[in-house]
């Protein structure tokens, strides 16, 4: 039978609203591929974002434009060339990646020499942006889970982090910015981030600012998140990141993801894998990056008020894998 391509999109609401400086959202508006050959079928999904221009809309429209190579039996390295790194290649790469594992009777552990069975990994429990009160409480909240992840903005980012770090005591704690810091108030708040003990500064500056970090040595490791998409990038990274945040939607898939990965390290980098706010079927593939990584931030699930059956699972703090059979072969 040949192959035939479904792509559509699907809204997954989330149980509170997950706040960043950019705004706040409600629900995970995503794009759902799935491709079937032989009775066979191969899923995938990507995670449009509007910070890189992209849309439902224009990510399904990406993928349509394609329709044609990948049902007459496109592969990986076709697709990565055909494609912009991206939500949409992202969804693709990874139904391809599901799909070959499915045919040939083996699964992504045994394919990229992953633990088997997939060990629990410790993620990142986000504590989103508002007033520093609700920050503690929800901070409180999640006290018992080993890595928290803090969402600041410019006004006064001081007392968000000195109430997130009162109320959870013993967390390792990454502060992530969302590119609204300068270089200067990433001087100005050293000290206190060596006093609260903060493990990791997310892409405190905007993207097309971070030459500012040229020469900057922080005392706190500067992951690049905004700043790097796929390993191109790389070569112009400012020698004031220590680390590199990967996320299949930028790099367009596990693919180029597991490149970007293999080259950062190359470089004498850390590795962190993220997500953004998604189902369980951004999870798996990702998976395959975090269990080598320095840092795991992939609670994105984990803010649905209802995941896909058989997804991944969380308990203070600590993310266990999907079930046999969800993603990536048998």
């Amino acid at each position: 039978m040949p192959r035939v391509l479904s792509v559509f999109a699907e809204t997954f609401p989330l149980h509170s609203p997950f706040r960043i400086s950019r705004g706040s959202k409600t629900a995970a508006e995503v794009v759902t591929v799935m491709i079937s050959e032989d009775g066979v079928i191969g899923r995938g999904e990507g995670v449009p974002y509007p910070r890189y221009g992209e849309s439902v809309d224009s990510a399904i429209a990406v993928i349509e434009g394609l329709r044609s190579a990948i049902e007459r039996g496109a592969d990986r390295q076709e697709i990565m060339q055909s494609m912009p790194a991206g939500s949409a290649r992202n969804a693709v790469d990874c139904a391809l990646w599901d799909l070959e594992l499915r045919q040939g009777g083996g699964d992504v552990a045994a394919a990229l020499d992953l633990p088997v069975p997939p060990a629990p990994i410790v993620t990142a429990m986000t504590v989103g942006l508002d007033t520093a009160e609700n920050m503690a409480r929800a901070a409180a909240a999640l006290a018992a889970a080993p890595l928290l992840k803090v969402k600041v903005d410019r006004r006064d980012p001081a007392s968000l982090m000195r109430a997130v770090r009162a109320a959870a005591p013993k967390a390792r704690m990454i502060v992530d910015p969302n590119e609204s810091w300068t270089i200067d108030e990433v001087r100005d708040l050293q000290q206190l981030m060596i006093e609260l003990k903060i493990d990791l500064l997310e892409q405190p500056l905007p993207a097309d600012a971070d030459r500012d970090l040229v020469g900057f040595r922080s005392a706190i490791p500067i992951a690049a998140d905004e700043a790097v998409h796929v390993a191109a990038d790389l070569d112009a990274l400012p020698d004031g990141y220590g680390v590199v945040n990967i996320k299949l939607d930028k790099t367009g898939g596990l693919t180029a993801a597991l490149e970007l990965a293999a080259a950062a390290r190359q470089r004498g980098l850390g590795v962190m894998t993220g997500c953004m706010i998604c189902s369980s079927l951004s999870i798996a593939p990702a998976w395959a990056v975090a269990a080598k990584s320095d840092f795991v931030d992939l609670d994105g699930p984990l803010w649905l008020a209802e995941d896909r059956s058989g997804g991944v699972r969380g308990a203070n703090g600590l993310l266990s894998p999907p079930q046999p059979g969800f993603w990536g072969g048998i």
